[in-house]
């Protein structure tokens, strides 16, 4: 049997796991399924995220632009929201409140720790 394992990226995130094995888990409507970890993966977003805003407690998040355009804004300056487009990322760091807001039609990688974490509800107009 092969050692290395072929995985479609387009369905799949990887989840990295404390011992640092990797498995790809297959992508699945609603809110992400958290690991005691981090979990990598590359999503297309036509609009932003169906929240008001998520925090990550165990570790910092990092957001990588591959095309598109987002804007990443959190509670630390809610005033002085970062625009990324493709080939810039940021770091998110641990418990620190942020939403990203899709600008244009976007491919994101993302490296979220886990298990914890939350997000808000979307707010009322």
């Amino acid at each position: 049997m092969s050692k290395i394992v072929p995985v479609d990226i387009s369905n799949c995130s990887f989840d990295i796991h404390k011992d640092l094995s990797v498995s790809p888990r297959e992508r699945k409507p609603g809110p992400p399924t958290r690991i005691d970890g981090m979990t990598v993966g590359i999503v297309t977003m036509e609009h932003s995220a169906p929240h008001g805003g998520e925090v990550h407690p165990d570790g910092d998040e990092i957001l990588y632009v591959i095309s598109g355009k987002v804007r990443v804004t959190g509670d630390s300056a809610p005033d002085a929201p970062l625009e990324l487009t493709a080939g810039e990322s940021c770091i998110v760091k641990a418990g620190e409140w942020h939403k990203v807001d899709v600008v244009e039609k976007t491919q994101l990688l993302h490296i979220t720790p886990g298990p914890n974490g939350d997000h808000r509800p979307v707010k009322s107009k």
